[in-house]
């Protein structure tokens, strides 16, 4: 999967989450982001604002976090003392759950999948040799 394929699969997945009805509109990332920004809006009229935590284990998908937190006019932001690695978000439950997670786990889903064949590309490249997992064996018994 080359960088525009991905770029293209990301562009969809938003418009999917957006309410997109038709081909032309999932190609206009504005026009999703701003239908996902009136949904927001509309979240934020019925239902007070919750604090989330959320703990990442990559730089990858805290960083994707963050930008689509920041996409939809949301302030992610860390406490003092917290690890790098958490993501804090005041935000109503609703749209939290209903177009956050599940955006933010489909878009993660399609960019480590992306960046696990780009790793594995590269590693094939330049070592030339199988990086696929070790296998498993039984236990040793002492």
């Amino acid at each position: 999967m080359d960088h525009d394929s991905i770029l293209e699969k990301l562009r969809k997945i938003e418009a999917l989450f957006a309410g997109a009805a038709t081909a032309g509109e999932r190609q206009a990332a504005e026009a999703a982001r701003e239908r996902i920004r009136l949904r927001l809006a509309e979240h934020q009229k019925a239902e007070r604002p919750e604090e989330w935590k959320f703990t990442m284990n990559n730089p990858w998908s805290r960083k994707l976090l963050v930008a689509l937190s920041r996409r939809y006019g949301l302030s992610p932001y860390r406490r003092s003392g917290q690890r790098y690695t958490t993501v804090m978000l005041s935000a109503p439950r609703g749209f939290v759950d209903k177009i956050l997670i599940p955006e933010f786990e489909q878009l993660n889903s399609a960019l480590l999948e992306h960046l696990d064949q780009l790793a594995a590309e590269i590693i094939d490249r330049s070592l030339q040799e199988d990086a696929s997992d070790p296998e498993e064996r039984p236990l040793l018994e002492r």
